[in-house]
């Protein structure tokens, strides 16, 4: 299966002014940079001798690099949709409108809860919260569109249903509920990820969520079995499974899409199938982005007859699939099944009877 990339998250700079409980990359601003600007640059233009891709700006805190407004004019110049991915804490006036000048279409923050005790616990910095809301007015002031991404775990919860609202009530194209995946600074919360059983029922939240939720699009991330729940709730009630999407997305109304439609290039150029998977298929500084993308990594993430146990022979694998970097995460084999999903194949359940 070939699969056609579509949006890139760019590592553009390891340095970051906070350091979340969950951070995938571990960031600090104590990193060096290990990407200037001309090797930056390289970087785009090996990604548009493969594709034309949405290209994320992100890290990192990708407002700390004094060059990244010039490599977000270089990836409009050559048709990227350029977006950023930034924690909020750092935007100003300034920053809004070279936004605008430099063909940002979208902005994505951080939200991790509705109260500054919770957001800035689980950002292990004080203030926290009250930055990205400030960052928020700013973008809102320049008409510069943005969505919010909300992390959680045991610790927050709670409060999924407040963070929602919170994000609606703030005028947010899209709200992302990411379930984590323990990879990073997120391997330390493994014992505060959300338990399986509730697991289930807060994508069955999402799913009553989804159907009467008609102003700002919301998504489940990182939460590949959502696509299950979706049909057989939908399948229930009859109604139809069409959803809308953003023309910014990921390029798949499916589950897991790491390797299949979208891939990370992290700051030291390795490129991973998604943010959360620490393996790498090539490096950008020394192969093409054609040669990565077809490597045996990227083909084996974009077979899924190769998945094993019971995600290899699952009905909804083709919608599904299980999130491959949880897998990796808890079993040190990216094609085992989703540790996250206690749902049995139908034939599996027949059998077992």
């Amino acid at each position: 299966m070939r699969g056609e990339l579509k949006w890139i998250a760019w590592e553009t700079t390891p340095r970051c002014n906070l350091s979340c409980v969950h951070c995938r990359s571990s960031s600090t601003m104590h990193l060096p940079e290990v990407m200037d600007t001309k090797q930056a640059l390289s970087v785009l233009d090996k990604i548009g001798d493969f594709c034309s891709p949405v290209v994320v700006l992100s890290g990192g805190e990708p407002l700390l690099r004094k060059d990244i407004f010039k490599l977000a004019q270089y990836g409009t110049d050559k048709g990227f949709r350029m977006c950023m991915a930034t924690n909020g804490t750092l935007i100003n006036n300034e920053h809004c409108e070279k936004m605008i000048e430099t063909g940002i279409k979208m902005v994505s923050l951080s939200l991790d809860g509705s109260t500054a005790e919770i957001h800035d616990n689980f950002r292990n910095h004080k203030g926290a919260f009250s930055g990205v809301l400030r960052g928020i007015e700013f973008l809102k002031k320049h008409g510069i569109p943005f969505l919010i991404n909300s992390s959680f775990t045991k610790r927050n919860q709670q409060d999924i249903e407040n963070t929602y609202k919170l994000a609606k009530e703030l005028g947010a194209t899209a709200w992302y509920m990411f379930m984590i995946v323990p990879t990073g600074r997120g391997e330390d919360v493994m014992s505060e990820l959300i338990d399986t059983k509730d697991y289930d029922e807060i994508l069955r939240w999402h799913y009553r969520l989804e159907q009467q939720e008609n102003e700002i699009l919301v998504r489940p991330t990182c939460a590949p079995h959502y696509y299950r729940i979706y049909i057989e709730e939908a399948m229930k009630e009859g109604n139809s499974a069409k959803r809308r999407n953003l023309t910014f997305s990921t390029g798949a109304n499916k589950g897991c899409v790491a390797g299949q439609t979208i891939c990370l290039i992290r700051s030291d150029g390795e490129v991973l199938p998604c943010s959360y998977f620490p393996v790498s298929g090539g490096n950008i500084f020394k192969q093409s982005m054609e040669e990565i993308w077809n490597s045996k990594l990227f083909l084996e993430m974009r077979d899924i007859e190769g998945y094993k146990g019971k995600c290899g022979v699952c009905e909804y694998r083709g919608v599904c699939g299980g999130c491959r970097a949880r897998a990796y995460a808890v079993t040190g084999d990216y094609l085992d099944p989703e540790p996250f999903c206690d749902y049995e194949p139908g034939h599996l359940k027949e059998k077992n009877r």
